[in-house]
């Protein structure tokens, strides 16, 4: 399955949540090919710190090109795609062949909006093909008395053809400093709230990891 990770706007998180979700199927013992679409080259950085620091399982990296959709049709297994907008044609080439897109959505309007726009977007792109779209809150307000959080995930749930993941995924420190560090949140620190909420997370988009050391 080729599941496109990405969001027109920044800071969404992407990056960290195409890591997460790649080093998670390796460590369930799929073969998993990730590309990096974003000249930022994050998810590179973060493959390179956890093969120079000897952790494992390691997944395959690999980068756009002339023949990006060949070779994304190519793969087997699992394929995970972090894309840009500083690339827009790798970006509307692995949207074209995607069978899933995740949007991870930041809590705010400015968020919404842009995420509006992917949408349309990517109805442009997929004329021919209907991938799943998944939208979430990303980056959410760990603090209860905080409303944006829900008022994002109340926008989500009003927008067509999508499917909303309930299930948020926090701003904490634990996806930052495990990020740094090369690991998946679930490995750094298993009995964290970053760490349940993740394999939740995962375990919906792939419910076969579900009961595989995901709890």
């Amino acid at each position: 399955m080729i599941t496109v990770v990405g969001n027109l706007k920044g800071g969404s998180g992407k990056s960290t949540v195409a890591f997460n979700l790649a080093v998670w199927l390796a460590a369930h013992g799929k073969r998993v090919s990730a590309f990096d679409l974003d000249p930022q080259r994050t998810l590179t950085d973060v493959h390179e710190v956890r093969s120079e620091e000897g952790y494992t399982p390691l997944f395959s990296l690999h980068y756009g090109g002339a023949d990006l959709v060949d070779d994304l049709i190519s793969k087997s297994g699992e394929v995970i795609v972090d894309v840009g907008t500083a690339d827009m044609a790798a970006m509307k080439s692995a949207l074209s062949v995607a069978d899933r897109i995740v949007i991870p959505v930041p809590p705010s309007q400015a968020d919404i909006w842009s995420t509006q726009r992917f949408l349309t977007l990517i109805s442009r792109v997929v004329s021919e093909k209907s991938p799943e779209v998944c939208v979430f809150v990303n980056r959410a307000d760990t603090h209860h008395s905080v409303r944006e959080s829900d008022e994002a995930e109340e926008a989500l749930a009003d927008l067509q053809g999508v499917t909303l993941i309930k299930n948020r995924l926090h701003q904490r420190t634990a996806y930052r400093r495990s990020f740094s560090e090369g690991v998946g949140v679930f490995e750094a620190e298993p009995s964290s709230k970053a760490s349940l909420e993740f394999r939740v997370f995962a375990g919906i988009l792939y419910p076969e990891t579900r009961d595989k050391g995901g709890r």
